[in-house]
This record gives structure tokens, C-alpha cells and sequence, in this order.
């Protein structure tokens, strides 16, 4: 089971199936052909079963799948020549955010995002992908040095949410993330954001402010985890996908909400299964955003993006 989650058990069995035979077939060099072809066509075909009705809980287990591409994965897939900035020149450097310069194809770009880690080593390096003060203020001082140089930013979400330690409150957690919501939404230059696994909190929202927001079929984006809004709401941790129902987290729920742009397909099984041609995927949208935006001047930019997150939300007067 490793790798697999519980939901997706039946599939495991059929294709460990089909594993065995086309092994057996190789050492005993017989034709299976046509009964491969049959379990390979129920296969895929219980895989559009399982996947076209997941519940919202077994979205965010797929978003936080130990094996689903990070931000370092879509730089080095998108191809992209990056050169990493480090420190935001008051404390420290913070690894649980990335950022610096580099080329996407003929642009030059400024690239941002959460990093989390593969092992315990090095989720422990990057603080499983929650960031410090730190790590806002750097993000932001690349933010601001490329916009000087009128780079276009593209900005990857994938975090439970911004550290909530007793050293990051005193030195500013609130604030940091609050002045990046600011200056984001006043930088004149194009802001595309990815949320490619977890958006959580203002931890995702202190990188997240931009032009365009996009989100991976299977990646969430809320306001507080599941779990989080559980304990609160029902003092019970492990009502938490009863929360997320309640919350309506998934990509398809924020898209009819208009919180998000556009949602980017990904391969069957999840980006997990097959990190090239999610890859690809990330990289037309962005490619294809972009070039719209730059159509854009800077005022009308800026104008756009503030009326954007404006008019999210509704209230009545009564």
C-alpha cells in the first residue's frame, strides 16, 4: 500500500493483477496480450470510477500525497534556468519558501513557492512547507526586485499554512503576511499563482495575491485545514472530513465560487502518478496566462487585480 491510499485499494489489486501477469508472460514468454488488454481497460476504467466521484476528504489526501510534485519539482520540469535568492536581510534565511530569477522558455521570470521535503531530514529543512516571517519578507523582496526589472512573478501554493510558532509571532508572522497581501496587490507587473498541492490559511495568501489564480484538480485552498476547522467547530479533530465538505475546499467548488480562474487538469491517479505531464500541463496555463496579461499595462494591471479580490465574497444588510 505504500504510495496508495485507502480509497484507491481496488485499483492497487487490479494492477498489481496486471503486474503479475505481464511478468509471468515474460518468463514463461507467453502471449497474454488480449487478457492484459481487457484488465488494462477495466483498470482505467475503475479508475474513472474511484476518481470521478472522490469526496472532498480524498481530494485533500491526494493534495498532500507524500509523492505529489513541489515547487522545486515544476521548476525543473517547466525547464526553467533558476537562480535561488536567499534571506530577506533582517534575520534569516527560511528554506520553507524558495525564490529567485529565472528563464520560462524566452521570458524571464521571478519564481516563488512553498517548499516541502521527501524525507524527515528534509522536511525538517524546509519546516514541512510552513514558512516564517522570514520566509514572507524574502519572498516579498524578490517580488519587489523583479517587478523593478518588470519581470512577470509566478507563485506556487503548497503549505498547511504560515508557521504558528512562538518565535514567528514575535517576529511579526501577522505582519509580514499582511504587508505581502499589500504590496502583491500593488505590483505592477503580472502575477500568476499555482496552488498546486495545499492552500492553507494566510499561509498560502502571503504569496497567493496576483492576477490570475489557478489550482490543480486535486490541490485545496481554504481558510483553516479540515482537521483545524474541526477542532473548532466540533471539538472533535477527527470530524474533519465532515469539515471539509462544509467548507467547500476543492478546486471545483472555488472555481463555481470565483475564487479561482481556472482548474488545471491533471493526469489520471493525480499529479503523483505522472509528475511529466502535470508538468506540462502547469506549464501551458502559465504560458497561456501570461500571455495575456502582458497585453496588459501596468495601471490597468493593478486596477484589475484589486477589483478581482474585492468582489470576492457576499454579504446582505438586513
Amino acid at each position: 500500500m505504500a504510495g496508495w491510499l485507502e480509497f484507491e485499494k481496488p485499483l492497487l489489486e487490479l494492477e498489481q493483477r496486471i503486474d503479475e501477469l505481464r511478468s509471468f508472460a515474460d518468463d514463461q514468454n507467453l502471449d497474454v496480450a488480449k487478457e492484459l488488454a481487457r484488465l488494462e481497460s477495466k483498470a482505467e476504467d475503475l479508475r474513472k470510477q474511484i476518481y470521478g466521484k472522490l469526496t472532498r476528504w480524498q481530494v485533500t489526501q491526494i493534495a498532500r500525497h507524500p509523492r505529489r510534485p513541489y515547487t522545486l519539482d515544476y521548476v525543473r520540469m517547466l525547464g526553467i534556468d533558476f537562480t535561488e535568492l536567499h534571506g530577506d536581510r533582517r534575520f534569516r534565511d527560511d528554506e520553507a519558501i524558495v525564490a529567485g530569477f529565472g528563464h520560462l522558455n524566452s521570458r524571464k521570470v521571478v519564481i516563488v513557492g512553498h517548499q516541502k521535503g521527501r524525507d524527515t531530514k528534509q522536511n525538517i529543512q524546509r519546516n514541512f512547507g510552513m514558512a516564517h516571517p522570514e520566509g514572507y519578507r524574502k519572498a516579498l523582496r524578490v517580488m519587489k526586485l523583479g517587478a523593478k526589472f518588470g519581470r512577470p512573478i509566478i507563485t506556487f501554493v503548497d503549505t498547511p499554512g504560515a508557521w504558528p510558532g512562538i518565535g514567528a509571532e514575535e517576529r511579526g508572522q501577522a505582519e509580514a503576511i499582511a504587508v505581502n497581501l499589500f504590496e502583491m496587490s500593488h505590483l505592477p507587473v503580472p502575477i500568476v499563482i499555482v496552488v498546486i498541492g495545499e492552500g492553507g490559511s494566510g499561509g498560502a495568501l502571503g504569496i497567493g495575491v496576483g492576477d490570475r489564480v489557478l489550482m490543480l484538480e486535486y490541490s485545496i485552498y481554504s481558510v483553516i485545514s479540515p482537521e483545524g476547522c474541526a477542532s473548532i467547530l466540533f471539538r472533535d479533530a477527527a470530524r474533519a472530513s465532515q469539515a471539509a465538505d462544509a467548507m467547500k475546499i476543492t478546486a471545483k467548488d472555488l472555481s463555481e465560487l470565483g475564487v479561482i480562474d481556472e482548474t488545471v487538469p491533471e493526469p489520471p491517479g493525480g499529479a503523483h502518478r505522472d509528475p511529466e505531464a502535470a508538468g506540462r500541463a502547469v506549464g501551458e496555463a502559465i504560458e497561456r496566462h501570461l500571455s495575456e496579461l502582458e497585453q496588459m499595462g501596468s495601471v490597468e494591471l493593478v486596477r484589475k487585480r484589486l477589483a478581482k479580490f474585492m468582489a470576492m465574497g457576499e454579504f446582505k444588510e438586513v
